[in-house]
């Protein structure tokens, strides 16, 4: 068992004490509940991609004290929730093993594929919405009084607009779903924003465990995500309960297919004269149109595979080759 470090210790409790602090200023604002909730991520994810397990469960241990003591123990149960999620992708993140025991060369280390990482991320994701909308009672109801409120004041604005009830029942509909998808797909990128930040501040400070990847190459989705991205479509068809979990799990999931597009995107436009208009265009037309989105999406779903980042194993005898991927 490694021995406990005083100082790594401190820095997890601080790393826990700064993520407790975001969490509760995620409440405080609840419009800006998601990047709040993101950033929380950041510092519990640096502590444990540079530090190790041991300091992150300081952190862990201290954000969740935090937050029961200012607030309430449901709050901190709460907090412990959140950073449990970046606490636990930065534990896989940091595990390998000798690449001779995947039927690779005994003189390098075999790192957690990224892939399988990406699939945590997304399904922890899925439940952080989950759970944070049935703490909230997120139902049809409360949609709805969103939907009026929004309807009364654009009648306040425009009293000669009168919008059709029809058209404002199938809006409170359409909201019901929509809601945790988008919950789930920009849940799922910040988080992902702040696990690449994270290991590029680690990386800068030399204090990275995991060597640093190259993205474009090795982020894609794990193919067992595509079985779960399908039974959420299913799902979404049998209404109620059913359908807002899956719609959670749509979001969250899809979100990671885009992003496994657009690396894929990126690693296949490689050396191209042509490639940083097209990557430009198809940015923008992204955030402005749907059917760019879509074919993303659709490349994600199309390259899926598991990269393993490989590197020297320090206990070999035999040269050691650079990097390289599997």
């Amino acid at each position: 068992m490694k021995k406990l470090n005083a100082k790594e210790l401190g820095i997890g409790a601080l790393a826990g004490l700064t993520a407790a602090l975001l969490v509760y200023g995620a409440t405080v604002q609840p419009l800006l509940f998601i990047l709040f909730g993101a950033l929380s991520a950041l510092p519990i994810l640096i502590v444990g991609l540079g530090w190790g397990n041991m300091a992150v469960i300081a952190a862990v241990v201290v954000a969740g004290i935090v937050g029961a003591v200012a607030q309430s123990v449901y709050f901190g149960l709460f907090v412990v929730l959140l950073t449990l999620i970046p606490a636990w992708l930065s534990h896989l993140a940091n595990l390998a093993r000798p690449a001779s025991e995947l039927g690779g060369p005994d003189h390098l280390m075999a790192w957690y594929p990224l892939p399988d990482i990406m699939l945590h991320l997304c399904g922890l994701a899925a439940v952080v919405i989950v759970v944070a909308g049935a703490v909230m009672g997120y139902n049809a109801d409360l949609v709805g009084q969103v939907v009026d409120a929004y309807v009364n004041a654009v009648n306040q604005q425009s009293p000669d607009l009168q919008l059709d009830p029809v058209a404002i029942a199938k809006m409170k509909s359409l909201m019901l779903y929509m809601i945790p998808i988008a919950w789930g797909m920009i849940w799922v990128m910040m988080l992902l924003a702040a696990y690449y930040v994270a290991t590029r501040i680690v990386a800068a400070s030399s204090r990275n465990l995991r060597p640093r990847e190259d993205i474009p190459s090795s982020l894609r989705m794990n193919r067992n995500a595509i079985f779960v991205f399908l039974v959420a479509i299913v799902a979404m068809f049998f209404g109620g309960i059913v359908a807002l979990i899956a719609a959670a799990v749509l979001g969250a999931f899809g979100a990671g297919f885009i992003v496994s597009g657009f690396a894929s995107l990126h690693y296949r436009t490689r050396g191209k004269d042509w490639r940083l208009p097209a990557l430009v265009i198809c940015y923008l037309m992204s955030f402005v149109l749907t059917l760019p989105l879509v074919i993303i999406l659709v490349l994600g779903l199309y390259d899926t595979r598991k990269a393993i980042s490989l590197t020297p194993n320090k206990n070999a005898d035999t040269p050691k080759p650079k990097d390289t991927k599997i």
